[in-house]
Formats: C-alpha cells, structure tokens, sequence
C-alpha cells in the first residue's frame, strides 16, 4: 500500500500539457471573478463617491492633503516660495516630500528652473 492517496495521486500519470491547461482554467477562472467583483464594487461604491463629492462642495474642502510632514507641503496650492526656508535662508530640506513635490505652477515663472 502507497502513500500516494488523496488530489494528487493521478497526477503523476498526466501529461504536463493537461496539468497546464487545468492550471489555465483555474486562472482564467479566477481573472473573471475577480473582474466580476470589481464590476460590482465600482457600481457599490459610486453612491458613496457622489455623496463624498456633495459634502466637499457643501463644506469648499481645499484640495487633496498628500503629505502630512510639513506645513508647505500640506496643500501644495498654499505654499509659497519662502515657507522652506523659514527658519534659515541656508537651511536645507530635511521633509522628504519638499524633496519629491514641486511648487504649484501658479507659483512658477516662465523660464524658471527649480
């Protein structure tokens, strides 16, 4: 008596081409479910969006708060050149995200590199 009982035991005499494509199935499965879910989860979450929406425009939220390290980069339609470097003219960076975000374009000057 061997112990090759149970799912797995007439695998081993399958072609690999077979185990390939029941491995495909499986997936392709998988991928239209999931498809499914998201199809209902879009349609779901919809109702919540347009009422998020309402109250910003009830409440005239600013925009979207990114960053939450420093003031400047909070709401970056708020900052201002000068905010960096309030401490010290000379004083570097030391928020990772001053580092990543530019400033607003209303900010910037044709020609200006930053």
């Amino acid at each position: 008596m061997s112990g090759n009982h149970g799912f797995f035991h007439g695998m081993e005499q399958m072609r690999k081409s077979s185990i390939y494509f029941i491995y495909l199935a499986v997936n392709f499965v998988l991928v239209f479910l999931l498809s499914i879910h998201a199809l209902v989860a879009v349609k779901h979450a919809a109702s919540g969006l347009n009422l998020k929406a309402e109250r910003v425009k009830k409440l005239d939220l600013t925009d979207l708060c990114l960053f939450t390290e420093a003031r400047y980069t909070r709401h970056l339609s708020q900052t201002d050149f000068n905010t960096p470097f309030q401490d010290h003219p000379m004083s570097l960076e030391h928020f990772p995200s001053g580092s990543i975000v530019e400033p607003p374009a209303q900010l910037r000057r044709k020609g200006d590199r930053l």
